[in-house]
């Protein structure tokens, strides 16, 4: 059995005999890979029950490469909303194929994490996701002290990331989060602009490695994000993001090579960069013109890389309800049959665009300030980052409705 490894072979063996129930014994008795793919096809809903039927099922659901990537690879079809309702409690929206309740699924999450007292007050602010982590940060761009958090949301499991000490050079400072498929690492980068007596701003890069460095490692200088938070463009490992000085470069960085690169925005773009945004769509690199009221211009690079494959598709706001469709409208995720996910900005609501039947359907109102694409992932935390560093156990109060 090629795809076990030892210790999941024991578990099947032992554990799983002692700990079978008649109810379950038929579904016991299957192979191991029939029962993974079984258990991959379950709502968040059902895993989490079957999370305690006994070690094996704790084992697949929690560790198991196997069982990951198998729910990673079904769930990227139907992916969730992680909606921020406030600084403590976060919306789990799974998204399902029901016209007339498109998302009738939903999970409250309470996370509360063990910050210390006079860090309660501050912003936990969501950076991104990669195979079910969330990567958040507490303080504003231009707070003396920040902290960053790695955490699976569902197993109330998080770490935090040792960066470097404040230093009173630093002027901003903004966070991504990345994961490269080659090497299976996951990085936490920190792009610091600093100011030395006599000299001008100097933007440079920190990359932190889960489960390998101790402590951020300055790859050289890099041109400025435009945002504190510049990593919602991320496409097969790689990071995009703009500058505020002009709107025709596009820059990059290798989660794998850790190499920086730049390549050309399409041509005759008229919105500043604060009108555009980078996103991932289709696993595709995404530049969505959201600054018209009438319209949202996205921008796809059909060939990676390749300036000359940028295409353009507008769409129209017409069929969204009329007291908000001249708000902007931030793309945020795709799902069944192409339909493009958008979010208010900073507004409460989210819809969807059909470009089959060039309309939009309202998705879901809520009381939150900000909506991000996530794929929900029962792998535990711990087998990221090591056995020699400490994984820590939020206190989540995990309501399923």
């Amino acid at each position: 059995m090629t795809i076990m490894d030892a210790q999941s072979s024991k578990l099947f063996k032992g554990d799983c005999e002692e700990s079978r129930i008649s109810h379950v014994t038929g579904i016991m008795d299957l192979h191991i890979v029939i029962m993974v793919d079984i258990l991959s096809r379950l709502p968040i809903k059902s895993i989490f029950y079957c999370k305690i039927v006994c070690k094996l099922w704790y084992h697949l659901l929690t560790s198991d490469p196997l069982f990951c990537k198998m729910y990673y690879k079904r769930s990227s079809y139907f992916p969730s909303i992680l909606l921020s309702i406030n600084h403590s409690v976060r919306l789990l929206v799974e998204l399902k194929d029901d016209v007339s309740h498109p998302l009738n699924r939903t999970i409250v999450l309470s996370p509360r994490f063990h910050l210390p007292p006079t860090l309660y007050t501050q912003n936990l602010t969501v950076i991104s996701s990669c195979n079910g982590f969330i990567c958040l940060f507490n303080g504003s761009r231009d707070a003396v002290e920040h902290s960053v958090y790695i955490s699976n949301p569902l197993l109330g499991e998080y770490f935090e990331v040792k960066l470097p000490k404040w230093e009173k050079r630093i002027q901003r400072v903004a966070y991504a989060f990345c994961f490269s498929e080659t090497s299976g690492q996951y990085k936490v980068l920190r792009s610091v602009v600093s100011k030395f007596e006599g000299c001008p701003h100097v933007s440079e890069l920190e990359v932190y490695t889960l489960g390998v460095n101790e402590k951020c490692r300055n790859v050289g200088e890099v041109p400025e994000p435009l945002c504190r938070l510049f990593c919602k463009a991320n496409v097969n490992g790689v990071v995009h993001w703009m500058t505020s000085e002009k709107n025709d470069s596009i820059y990059s960085f290798n989660s794998w090579t850790e190499e920086v690169k730049s390549m050309l925005a399409p041509r005759g773009l008229t919105t500043s960069s604060y009108g555009l945004t980078l996103v991932e769509l289709e696993n595709c690199l995404c530049l969505c013109d959201t600054y018209h009221s009438e319209y949202i211009d996205i921008w796809w690079m059909k060939e990676y890389g390749i300036a000359e494959s940028w295409t353009k598709d507008r769409i129209w706001k017409d069929t969204i309800q009329p007291d908000i469709n001249c708000d902007r409208f931030i793309p945020i995720s795709t799902w069944k049959d192409g339909e493009i996910l958008m979010q208010r900005y900073r507004g409460t609501h989210v819809v969807s665009y059909n470009p089959k039947e060039n309309k939009f359907t309202k998705v879901k109102v809520y009381l939150g300030f900000a909506g991000t694409s996530y794929i929900p992932s029962f792998y535990s935390l711990k087998t990221v980052i090591g056995e020699s560093l400490q994984v820590s156990y939020a206190y989540s109060k995990i309501e399923i409705v």
